[in-house]
């Protein structure tokens, strides 16, 4: 990881799905560890990501996200903050990524 900015933790919810948690600063310097977390991943398997921890994230983060979406195949993200949720509806991202709500993050979107 990039001087810790960004943690990533992998946990396998059941068979065929991961979950990737990550916490901190999704930017340029560390995008490549997201991507470097989803190339462990087995290429079969269904990914969530959870975004709850992410404090920023930029043009950089977005792309990291659109490698890790090509690379597994689909991807959900949860937890999206209302700062990237509208990078992602202004980049027309949001349904690409499938992004899931919860209650609790409809209520933070507004």
């Amino acid at each position: 990881m990039s001087d810790q900015l960004l943690t990533i933790e992998a946990t396998r919810l059941d068979a065929g799905h991961v979950r990737l948690r990550l916490a901190g600063e999704l930017d340029y310097d560390t995008a490549p560890d997201l991507v470097a977390a989803a190339a462990d991943l087995r290429g079969d398997e269904q990914v969530l990501i959870d975004l709850t921890g992410v404090t920023l994230c930029d043009s950089s983060g977005l792309s990291a996200l659109l490698v890790v979406h090509r690379s597994a195949g689909a991807i959900r993200l949860t937890g999206v903050g209302r700062h990237l949720q509208r990078l992602l509806d202004r980049t027309g991202l949001t349904e690409l990524l499938a992004v899931e709500y919860a209650a609790d993050d409809l209520r933070a979107i507004g």
